[in-house]
């Protein structure tokens, strides 16, 4: 296996030059759809061997094995699932014989066909010891490098880079797949997913697929300037469509490698083709880009922290850094409780609030007595997952706790916090290394508290030499001031204005204050804590844990961001005192009340929005004990509800994460309401009846899944099929349950044909049912050639659906 330094010197000559497509090149050499490539792959090795030949001879510099499906879950679609590591092993040293040793082989790595947790059923542990599993078959096999690529899920990006790191350390290189809007389908974009690959340890970061040339120049573009490893892209040549039995790609070689100087010029160190791209493509590509000098990262470290779905640079020079400390248990009796008994109305009522007050970041700890804190965090996480886009601080005094929060959190956490405390300094700064998570040094020593600025520079100094050890930078940390009560010592406050000054003048890092400690033990604390941030905020401070709930605080942080020169043109300062503070905040703070809601009615239609499946039971049981009907319940409440998180999806306010724990919210509501319905003599009547099938041949099924969720839930009688349907069971189904609409889905471009085969036998035995087409490959005009409707997502599948039906109606009464 190659060094990671020596790719890394040959990323400093010159832009490597990736393969193309595999796929539509083993299909052109006559692999048939419905079986599984990797299988096909080992009963027919001159074909693949010629494939990664050809890409060799056009100039590709990295080949990719043909293992892109060859995990557990997706083996075991076709009875094979204990051959992982044969069937990684064979394919690999088929690539090494067929490009020698010149060219180096990438171990390629692809999705599990599940969400992970905290997003879907797939348990994080369970995934990483899958992607293991394959990752040892790649190195026995002698690969020089992997490749994570085609991902849709950060979580699943983030487990199969873990097991890199835990099973084979090497060279990786981790793409993801983004829609045209910019963000994958859980909702990630370019620079978060940027800012937690890197600091978890991926070598080179970047894109493929979904997208052609044009599109994904755009993302290269807006994750160079934070970029501290080398960006990678494989664009599709262009967008699929069908002709005859067979699917083509529109961009001929010469277009799409006139595409590679402004990626070169936009900064990207590895680049090839994806879907449609072919040999010529490559060779094309190679010559175009020969003498295209490599741009490499402009950083070696980033001050930032991101969630799935954002991100929060921590640079000195942005306004103050709210921290929002509420979901914290010390000192509130009602959260204490409800963590302790499993529950998480609390957390997350407080989560959205703390949101809507604009905090940038949320402190959380789960430390009361008693509790199992690592359940207890993992439990937290989950819902915040999808409950909030805002980064999360990290906060316990048990470093087990930390870990598994570090572990699972789909984002870089900031740790709250490392002191020079020796224990906590020497197994921490290792953890935080591992998961490249940012910290708080807290400038406290074993049974000591120091009073003055000095002895708190020296422990500052002592811990950052050994955290530079591990390899931190400034830019990895921020700096406690450490705040004590002006109460008992009058110059207290002083001396840490003093420490601020020196942290971000002198050592040049961030710093940080828990305000509301200076004014423990007084009277009227609020206008203490506003004085004290204006104070530190002159002093240098960039973050403070506080109370954002605090008028007088937050008015204090925006006039202070203003008068130190952090706030430009006063521009958010003026939004939020023009009325306009919403187009300032948070973008998931639409999607929820602007108040917390009161009556059953409002917390039944929230807990739909908020996707809060834990309570929604219980809160129709209190609907239905004030007086509401059933029915009434579902039309006037919870189908409302349904279309506001279509509408919040529609506008990529929300996210598929969102809209899955919206639509199971739903369904577990439903589920209370169904006997209900029954027994008041007034059946639940469904509005008609829709086939869901992925066709045959195609073994993914989660898109199909969300539709058939979605329809459910909007009162369609649903009879799903399941995945790799054969054409003649869903005739049968379609003559012997005459269904209002037959639902088709597909994922790759090898199957789609099937939906064409569907849809003509159908109409030559006289069945005129309506069909339905989506799936990430197929296009609208693809639906139109082959006389179906289209739906890109389960939100406007909704719509089509009750379009059709409402059509055809209207012929029936005409």
């Amino acid at each position: 296996m190659k060094s990671k330094e020596a790719i890394r010197r040959l990323l400093k000559k010159k832009i490597l030059i990736l393969d193309g497509a595999m796929g539509t090149e083993l299909q052109k050499r006559g692999m048939p759809g419905g079986v599984c490539p990797e299988l096909w792959c080992l009963e027919n090795p001159d074909i693949i061997a010629d494939v990664h030949k050809a890409y060799g001879q056009a100039g590709a510099d990295i080949v990719y094995s043909g293992t892109f499906g060859a995990n557990r879950y997706k083996l075991a679609q076709y009875g094979s699932a204990d051959q992982v590591l044969e069937v990684n092993r064979e394919l690999a040293r088929l690539a090494r014989r067929a490009v020698g040793q010149k060219i180096r082989v990438a171990g390629d790595i692809s999705s599990t066909g599940h969400f992970v947790e905290p997003f879907g059923d797939l348990p994080f542990e369970e995934a990483v010891a899958a992607f293991s599993e394959q990752i040892r078959g790649l190195a026995e096999g002698g690969v020089d490098l992997f490749v994570i690529e085609t991902m849709m899920d950060i979580q699943e990006a983030r487990a199969a880079l873990l097991a890199v790191k835990e099973t084979c350390p090497a060279f990786t290189i981790v793409t993801l797949t983004y829609e045209n809007g910019g963000r994958t389908l859980n909702g990630t974009d370019p620079i978060s997913a940027l800012i937690t690959l890197q600091s978890l340890g991926a070598d080179a970061v970047g894109c493929n697929c979904s997208t052609g040339p044009e599109a994904m120049l755009a993302f290269i573009e807006a994750m160079k300037p934070y970029a501290t490893v080398p960006l990678a892209a494989k664009p599709n040549a262009g967008l699929p469509r069908l002709e005859g039995e067979e699917t083509f790609f529109d961009m001929d070689a010469a277009t799409f490698a006139a595409h590679g100087p402004a990626f070169a010029a936009a900064g990207v160190n590895l680049l090839g083709g994806c879907c449609g791209t072919t040999p010529d493509h490559i060779r094309f590509l190679a010559e175009t880009l020969r003498n295209a000098p490599p741009r490499p990262p402009v950083r070696t470290a980033l001050s930032a922290v991101s969630s799935a779905r954002s991100y929060r640079l921590l640079t000195r020079n942005q306004p103050l850094v709210v921290v929002g400390e509420r979901l914290n248990p010390t000192g509130k009796k009602a959260l204490q409780q409800e963590l302790l008994a499993g529950k998480m109305s609390l957390v997350r009522q407080m989560t959205r609030e703390q949101e809507q007050q604009q905090a940038d970041l949320l402190d959380v700890n789960v430390g009361v007595p008693g509790i199992d804190e690592e359940k207890a965090i993992r439990d937290v996480l989950a819902l915040l997952a999808t409950a909030t886009e805002l980064p999360l601080v990290i906060d316990s005094a048990k470093v087990e706790t930390i870990e598994t929060a570090l572990r699972l959190y789909p984002g870089r956490a900031l740790i709250n916090s490392i002191s020079g405390e020796k224990e906590k300094c020497e197994r921490l700064l290792p953890l935080a290394a591992r998961y490249g998570a940012m910290f708080i040094l807290l400038p406290l020593a074993d049974g000591e508290v120091p009073e003055t600025a000095d002895r708190r520079i020296a422990i500052v100094r002592e811990v950052y030499g050994k955290a530079r050890r591990f390899g931190f930078s400034k830019e990895d940390i921020v700096v406690d001031g450490l705040v004590m009560t002006a109460a008992t010592n009058a110059q207290a406050p002083a001396e840490t204005l003093k420490t601020i000054s020196w942290i971000t003048n002198r050592f040049q890092a961030g710093a940080i204050l828990g305000i509301s400690n200076v004014s423990f033990g007084l009277p009227e604390r609020n206008w203490l804590n506003a004085s004290f941030l204006a104070m530190a905020q002159l002093s240098g401070l960039t973050m403070a844990i506080a109370n954002p709930s605090m008028e007088e605080l937050m008015a204090i942080k925006r006039a202070a961001d203003v008068l130190t020169a952090k706030d430009a043109q006063a521009a958010a300062y003026i939004a939020h005192f023009a009325g306009r503070a919403g187009s300032q905040g948070p973008a998931a703070a639409p999607a929820t009340p602007a108040s917390t809601p009161q009556s059953p009615e409002e917390k039944l239609r929230a807990a739909v929005l908020e996707g809060n499946r834990e309570d929604i039971a219980d809160l129709v049981e209190k609907a239905l004990t004030a007086g509401q009907e059933p029915r009434k319940i579902v039309d006037d409440l919870l189908i409302p509800a349904i279309v506001q998180v279509g509408e919040l999806f529609d506008r990529k306010i929300y996210f598929l994460p969102q809209l899955i724990a919206s639509a199971e919210t739903m369904k577990k509501a439903l589920t209370v309401l169904e006997p209900r319905l029954q027994s008041s003599g007034i059946p639940e009547k469904a509005k008609g009846t829709i086939v869901m099938a992925t066709v045959q041949g195609d073994i993914h099924d989660i898109g199909k899944n969300i539709v058939v969720l979605m329809l459910k839930n909007h009162g369609y009688e649903v009879l799903d099929l399941g995945k790799d349907v054969p054409t003649e069971t869903i005739l049968e189904i379609i003559r012997t349950k005459s269904p209002d609409v037959v639902g088709l889905s597909a994922l790759m471009t090898t199957t789609m044909v099937s939906m064409k085969t569907a849809i003509e036998e159908a109409r030559k035995e006289g069945l005129a049912c309506p069909f339905l087409i989506g799936g990430a490959v197929v296009t609208r005009s693809y639906a139109d050639a082959i006389g179906a409707s289209y739906a890109r997502d389960g939100v406007e599948a909704v719509r089509v659906v009750e379009q059709l039906l409402k059509n055809s109606k209207q012929k029936s009464l005409s």
